[in-house]
């Protein structure tokens, strides 16, 4: 065997062999096996720190500043930034020790030592040496031994930290690759849908099971078709609506089974959108071409209805509070309102030019309002500066929906299309998810599963589409409404739970 090939690891002789041994070397160290380390360094002739650092340590454990100094400007392809931050953390330790003792010469020393060394000019190192001096550590008198230990301890961190490898290593290397290799085998998997550890003893991949693929309930208490559905934030509830003008409560089990809790009546028109607040003690309905209504969740009554007959809301959603709430309306000159829960107007956007909104959200961080205005295009918001930006679709859209990290948005077109944005800008063009159906109805989709990695969607062909964010083409397509798939809804808390609204008069759980 050659000598070259003895030095590289690895089938494909990627990995030279003295760095392997070091980092394993540095996690050994860094998981507080000290011995097993040593012992390593002994039996492998490979040392955790280079010749450099090993120098360094001892000269700035013992204070030799002096050599310090010549150490770091011996140190070959250090970039000139880098020396010179170097330098000005070690000056400024020896002229606080040396302020300290009261060794003005010595501080003196160091400081024209310093000037011609570190080639920044006389102002910026006297700068530094006045505010050193003047500091409040200065105050404090002098410093005893173990201060003085555990300040030189700080400097070799901060150091350690500087100076680029192979000099010092990255701390936690090993384990950054390990992590590095295994997220990148999550990234290619296309049902990952948990969040424990992976384990290291095979490559990793999910099947199927991991997102919810089969009917595992049917819930037929709504008397006509069930036009929209969505769990609550902590995963313990799902609201319905339906054209039979009422909105139904769900409790969530601990087994994962469904049982009704509320039905609430009070809507005189089919209730086409529920919203629930943010810390889920409270829900919003909608009616279609009517009022919004709030509901109390543990008791189901009415708490309040906004705006009156002349009033039409086309959707609504919470900011992170739980207490400010906006809405839409579908009446052009109306636009949007935010109130709080009591019905006071806290602020509208309205006007002659104020298009009528077809849908809004707000993202959870509450810092965005995107809606749907004038069919085909998206407005975003931002609360805080009011500053907004426009996207223009080249189809209509009918609903849209947003990431639980606030970064993302989706929206369903009526090309059969669904498009995702990202609510920053950077995307000049929306990644594209294709195959369900969709050209007359109002179909929704929604994020889903652990750190929203799925997205699915209703089809006007009755069944419900899963696909990876990742990929355009759907990895699932699931069966069991007899007609339109209206609305989905993924459980936050559940990663394995999904719901489906259906022209069928049910809704369907899958797990």
């Amino acid at each position: 065997m050659s000598m070259e090939g003895s030095t590289r690891l690895g089938p494909r002789g990627l990995i030279k062999k003295h760095e392997f041994v070091r980092i394993i070397i540095q996690c050994l160290y860094s998981m507080g096996y000290g011995r097993a380390a040593s012992c390593l360094e002994l039996e492998s002739g490979t040392a955790c720190q280079s010749d450099y650092f090993q120098m360094l340590e001892s000269k700035i454990l013992s204070g030799n500043w002096n050599d310090c100094i010549d150490i770091l400007n011996a140190i070959k392809d250090l970039t000139e930034e880098t020396r010179t931050t170097a330098l000005f953390l070690v000056f400024k330790q020896s002229l606080l020790e040396y302020a300290k003792c009261g060794d003005d010469k010595m501080a003196l020393d160091i400081l024209q030592k310093e000037v011609s060394a570190l080639q920044v000019g006389r102002d910026k190192v006297h700068n530094l040496a006045h505010s050193i001096l003047f500091s409040k550590d200065m105050e404090q008198g002098k410093m005893d031994n173990n201060e003085v230990c555990e300040l030189r301890k700080k400097l070799l961190q901060e150091l350690e930290n500087l100076l680029p490898p192979p000099i010092t290593l990255p701390p936690r290397r090993l384990e950054h690759l390990v992590e590095t290799a295994v997220l990148t085998q999550i990234d290619s998997c296309m049902y990952h849908n948990f969040s424990d550890a992976v384990s290291l003893y095979a490559d990793h991949l999910c099947g199927r099971d991991q997102i919810p693929t089969e009917t595992v309930q049917i819930l037929t208490e709504h008397k006509d078709e069930v036009w929209f559905v969505q769990f609550s934030h902590n995963g313990e509830y799902l609201a319905s609506s339906s054209s039979d003008c009422t909105a139904i409560i769900w409790k969530v089990l601990e087994d994962g089974s469904v049982i009704l809790k509320h039905t609430l009546w009070s809507h005189l028109k089919p209730v086409s959108f529920v919203a629930w607040s943010p810390d889920d003690s409270k829900l919003l309905t909608c009616g279609n071409g009517e009022v919004l209504k709030l509901w109390d969740v543990e008791t189901g009554t009415c708490k309040h209805t906004f705006g009156d007959h002349g009033f039409i809301v086309s959707s609504c959603a919470w900011f992170p509070d739980s207490r400010r709430l906006v809405c839409g309306s579908s009446d052009p000159e109306k636009g949007i309102y935010m109130w709080d829960c009591d019905g006071n107007e806290l602020k509208a956007w309205r006007g002659m030019r104020m298009p009528k909104i077809l849908d809004l959200a707000v993202t959870p961080d509450g810092e965005n309002l995107i809606s749907i205005f004038s069919d085909k295009e998206i407005r975003i918001l931002n609360v805080g500066t009011n500053t907004e930006r426009v996207i223009s679709e080249d189809h209509s859209i009918t609903s849209l929906s947003i990431s639980r990290d606030s970064e993302y948005f989706i929206v369903n077109l009526n090309s059969q299309e669904i498009h995702m944005w990202d609510v920053a800008g950077k995307l000049e063009k929306p990644l594209k998810y294709m195959g369900h159906r969709q050209s007359k109805y109002v179909i929704r989709s929604c994020f889903g599963g652990v750190n929203s990695t799925f997205i699915a969607s209703g089809s006007e062909n009755s069944q419900v589409y899963i696909w990876n964010r990742r990929n355009s083409t759907p990895i699932e397509v699931l069966y069991g409404h007899s007609k339109t798939v209206n609305c989905v809804s993924w459980n936050l808390r559940r990663p394995q739970m999904l719901a489906s609204a259906s022209d069928d008069h049910t809704i369907h759980i899958w797990g």
